[in-house]
Parts: structure tokens; C-alpha cells; sequence
């Protein structure tokens, strides 16, 4: 069964809506660590639309508490200082994570649309990734589904990938059983084998829902998945534990 790790960003983004401190984005981590989550993820950006640092800080103590689950960080390891914005690797430096998920993510960007072309980034991410290492710090770097660029992530140093999986969710939203959306999954197949060969771990993130687990569960060796908008939405519906435990049953069902 993969790990399920939930983003709490959309939590911080509501709460920011309002002057306060409501939704708690903390009250929302001890909701879902209850649930049977194995992990929380945040996703820190330069203008804190929704996580801010001191989320980030508050997060930590809270996963400290409990061994068993990780703490993922996401973000572009070149986010220089902003106004209360510390920078992206001074952030991780205070407040050290299980994994570091590298993202090439710029400020102006909604949301994160594409993996590392390394072809061009490597020389500048081989020594933050070997930094982040010295402090015992996992490294997940987010790539799409592209052998030649999962090989090079494999010879920075990096720990694991986290694939890409806006394009597939968007093909299986769009027509599930559609010969674009086998041949995308197919695709990501083959870079999960890759990148296990190679011997980094296989996560994946980004428009993943209870429907699009259903095939997407099967990918090989995946060990993670990070699930935050599609979550959010459906605990709207139907409230965040019981949504929590429902990603849990699709992740863990064989059918």
C-alpha cells in the first residue's frame, strides 16, 4: 500500500481569506494524522498564500509528537528571501523535514505544471541536494515521466521522485478508458520501473482523487502519494476524517 500524505495547503488558503487563525491548520494535521494519514505535506511559496513559515514550524513540533508519521516540505530550493518569507532552504534549515520535495516552481505560477529538466538544472540542484542530505533530510525531486531526466535525477543524488501526474489525472478526467489515458499511465509505468531500478522510490503528486486512484494505485512501487485539492473539496462534501479514511480504503483495495 502507498503512504498517503496530506497537503494542507487549501486549509491555509481558506484560513488566509479571513483575518484569524480559522481554519487552524494544525487542529486540520491532528484531524487527519488521527484518520490513518501517514504523512503531511505543506508547500511553502515566497508570497504565503496559504502556508506560511510559522506553519511550517508549528507542523514540525506537531509531527514530532508522532514517530510514525513523516513531514514533506515542498518548494523551489532557488525561493530567495520575501519580506517575512525566510527563503526556501533557510525555511528547511529551521525546521527540517523527513523529505524535501524540490519543485521548479516559479513565484508567479497557480499551481506546480511540469517536472525538472534537469538537462539545464543539475549543476545547481547537486549541491542543495547533497546539503539537505547532511542534514538527514530525504530528497524527492519532481519530475515527469521521462527516463532520461528520471536517470540524471538518480545521478544528482536524489532519494526519490515524485512524478507528475496533472497530465494523466486531466486524460482519465476526461475519459478514463481513452487510449490517451492507458498510453499515459503506461508512461508513467515505465519511469516508476526506471527510477526503482535505478534504485530511487517512486511518489506522486498533483490532481490525484478517489477516482483516478482507482488505476492509478497500480503504478509499481509507488510509495507515496501527496493529495491536497481533491481531498480538501471532498471533505467538504463529506467531512475530513471520513474523507482521510476514504483515500486510505482506495489506496489499500485490490479490486
Amino acid at each position: 500500500m502507498a503512504a498517503l500524505s496530506v497537503n494542507l495547503n487549501k486549509i491555509a488558503l481558506i484560513r488566509n481569506s479571513r483575518i484569524g487563525n480559522y481554519p487552524n491548520v494544525v487542529e486540520h494535521a491532528k484531524i487527519c494524522i488521527a484518520s490513518g494519514a501517514h504523512g503531511i505535506t505543506v508547500h511553502p511559496r515566497p508570497d504565503q498564500r496559504h502556508i506560511r513559515p510559522d506553519d511550517v514550524f508549528e507542523l514540525k513540533k506537531l509531527v514530532q509528537q508522532y514517530p510514525h508519521i513523516e513531514f514533506n516540505i515542498e518548494g523551489n530550493p532557488f525561493a530567495g528571501a520575501n519580506n517575512s518569507y525566510p527563503g526556501f532552504i533557510a525555511l528547511i534549515k529551521q525546521s527540517p523535514p523527513d523529505q524535501c520535495t524540490l519543485v521548479p516552481d516559479t513565484d508567479t505560477q497557480l499551481t506546480s505544471d511540469h517536472g525538472f529538466d534537469l538537462s539545464t538544472a543539475s549543476n545547481k540542484l547537486a549541491p542543495i541536494i547533497l546539503e539537505l542530505k547532511k542534514w538527514q533530510i530525504r530528497v524527492s525531486l519532481f519530475m515527469d515521466p521521462d527516463i532520461e531526466q528520471i536517470t540524471r535525477a538518480s545521478d544528482i543524488g536524489a532519494d526519490r521522485i515524485e512524478l507528475y501526474t496533472g497530465p494523466f489525472a486531466a486524460s482519465y478526467a476526461a475519459n478514463p478508458e481513452s487510449h490517451e489515458t492507458s498510453a499515459i499511465f503506461t508512461q508513467h509505468c515505465k519511469a516508476a520501473e526506471h527510477a526503482h531500478k535505478l534504485g530511487l522510490g517512486v511518489n506522486a503528486g498533483h490532481d490525484l482523487n478517489l477516482h483516478n486512484l482507482m488505476l492509478y494505485r497500480n503504478l509499481p512501487h509507488l510509495a507515496e502519494v501527496s493529495i491536497g485539492h481533491a481531498l480538501t473539496v471532498d471533505a467538504i462534501n463529506i467531512g475530513l476524517a471520513n474523507t482521510v479514511m476514504a483515500y486510505l480504503n482506495t489506496l489499500n483495495s485490490k479490486t
